[in-house]
């Protein structure tokens, strides 16, 4: 198959790249390394030189945080709106959109309705269509897996809230294994929740991270969460990431059932520490 991959030089994207590429499917990667700036790609007809012969296209776009040069508005709706629109008028088999979990009716930060605008444009398509929505994704050159081993390493944990809040980290081998079975898989038109084996709280993640790397349980202190809140407020326009909607993401918490996925795949997701 001739796959159009965009966000091919992130995580992610690079990570279905390889797997592609690695049984023979030729990649159009789209990303600012490739030529193309998808701040620029906000129109239909910008993409249609880049779909001659595509069979699927993966929208693999993502950031957490806005930057100068970086809006959600473009990055998560406006040019994959325009990418869908196009791939109907180029033929286009199947779609494959990266979105997130708890991009769903609940969503409340801006960050998940810029993904939520793009995945019901592309329901309402006349697609072949797979909307996943992975949980926080960990494995070799993820940058949010970086930090949090970081963190781990520290000789004390300092904990948002008691570091409670509940999330089901996924590997990055599963996302991908997940995109690979899109490309085939009957019937189309289905959201799955691409989730680990189980849930944890912020404090466990962090605790097996840091077993992982052979280092004894940690002493933690929890940092109460109305000071969290602030030093977002505050702190944001620095390190983008801390802002506050991220900060609330994260208290809601990020799980869902695992058996669709589980079904979908036919095994269970990897465990830490596993590979395929």
């Amino acid at each position: 198959m001739k796959v159009l991959v965009t966000g091919a030089s992130g995580f992610i994207g690079g990570a279905i790249q390889l797997a592609l590429q690695k049984v023979g499917h030729e990649v159009v990667p789209i990303a600012r390394r490739y030529g193309v700036n998808f701040n620029a790609m906000l129109q239909p007809e910008q993409w249609l030189p880049h779909l001659t012969g595509v069979d699927v296209v993966i929208n693999a776009v993502g950031i957490i945080a806005e930057t100068r040069g970086q809006s959600f508005e473009n990055l998560h709706t406006r040019a994959p709106l325009a990418l869908f629109k196009a791939s109907e008028q180029q033929g286009v088999k199947r779609v494959i959109q990266i979105s997130a979990l708890g991009v769903d009716e609940q969503a409340f930060a801006v960050y998940q309705l810029s993904k939520k605008a793009a995945d019901d444009g592309l329901k309402a398509s006349s697609l072949d269509w797979f909307i996943l929505r992975p949980s926080l994704v960990y494995g070799a050159g993820g940058s949010s897996d970086a930090m949090f081993r970081r963190l781990a390493a520290l000789p004390i944990i300092s904990l948002p809230g008691g570091g409670q809040q509940r999330i089901q980290p996924v590997s990055v081998q599963d996302v991908v294994a997940t995109v690979m079975q899109c490309l085939t898989a009957e019937p189309t038109q289905q959201v799955i929740d691409v989730v680990g084996s189980k849930p944890y709280t912020l404090e466990t993640w962090l605790q097996a991270l840091r077993a992982q790397q052979g280092k004894k349980p940690a002493l933690t202190i929890s940092i109460p969460w109305s000071l969290i809140m602030l030093t977002a407020k505050l702190g944001h326009k620095l390190i983008p990431v801390l802002h506050p909607d991220n900060m609330r993401m994260l208290e809601k918490g990020n799980t869902a059932d695992v058996q669709g996925l589980v079904k979908f795949l036919g095994r269970m997701p990897l465990e830490l520490g596993q590979s395929v």
